[in-house]
C-alpha cells in the first residue's frame, strides 16, 4: 500500500517537475529547479553560471527520463541530485543488480562527471518507517533555514531509513558545520552523509 502511494506520488511529481523545467527555459533559468525526487534543489542566483544551471537542469531531465523508461521502478525508487555534473543517486531498491543498472543508466547521459551511489538495497516495509524519513527531511530543512537563513533553499535533502544526505553548494563552510552539526540533533538521525561542494568566495 505504502509503496504504491509512493509510486503514485512521485509520477505525479515527476511529471510536474518535467513540465516546471521546460516552462522554467522560457521564464527565469537562473532559478531552475536542478534536482527532484523526494526534494527539489532551489540554485540561488550567483552561486553557479547560468550556464552550469541550465547544463544540470538538462542532465536532470534527461536521468528522470531514463529511469522512467527503465524496468524495477528506478524512477519511483531512485532520487537524484546534480551539481555541475556531479550527479549523487539515493534511494531504495530490492537488489545489487538493480543498483548496478541504475548507475549504468546514469553514465549514459551526456554531461555527467561523476556519481557519486548512495542507493541502499532493503525498502520501507512500513507506513511508520516512510513517515519517520519524511518528518525527519522536514526537520531538516527547518533546521537549515534556522541555522544558514535564505541560503538554505541552495542545499537538498534526502533522508533514508534515518540517514540524512546533504547536497549542494556553499562558499561558508562554517555555516555548513553549523547546519551539519544541528541536523545531528534532530530525533530519529543515525547519519549524515555531506556532499555540499564548497566554493571560495568571489
Amino acid at each position: 500500500m505504502v509503496a504504491q502511494i509512493k509510486k503514485i506520488t512521485k509520477i505525479i511529481f515527476g511529471s510536474i517537475f518535467l513540465i516546471s523545467i521546460l516552462l522554467n527555459y522560457g521564464c527565469s533559468p537562473a532559478n531552475i529547479l536542478a534536482t527532484g525526487g523526494g526534494g527539489a534543489l532551489v540554485v540561488a542566483e550567483g552561486e553557479r553560471s547560468l550556464g552550469t544551471v541550465i547544463d544540470d537542469a538538462t542532465i536532470k531531465v534527461n536521468i528522470a527520463a531514463k529511469l522512467l523508461n527503465a524496468e524495477n521502478n528506478l524512477f519511483v525508487n531512485i532520487n537524484t541530485s546534480v551539481l555541475e555534473g556531479r550527479v549523487l543517486l539515493t534511494g531504495l531498491v530490492d537488489n545489487q543488480e538493480i543498483r548496478i543498472d541504475a548507475v549504468r543508466l546514469v553514465w549514459e547521459v551526456e554531461g555527467v562527471k561523476e556519481i557519486i551511489n548512495e542507493i541502499e538495497i532493503g525498502n520501507r516495509t512500513t507506513l511508520k518507517d516512510y513517515a519517520s524519513d519524511l518528518w525527519i527531511n522536514t526537520q531538516a530543512r527547518a533546521v537549515a533555514a534556522k541555522t544558514v537563513g535564505i541560503k538554505a533553499i541552495t542545499f537538498n535533502f534526502e533522508t533514508i531509513q534515518g540517514k540524512i544526505y546533504v547536497a549542494g553548494i556553499t562558499a561558508r563552510p562554517d555555516l555548513l558545520n553549523e547546519m551539519v552539526f544541528a541536523l545531528k540533533n534532530i530525533k530519529g538521525v543515525n547519519e549524515i552523509v555531506n556532499y555540499v561542494i564548497i566554493k571560495e568566495a568571489e
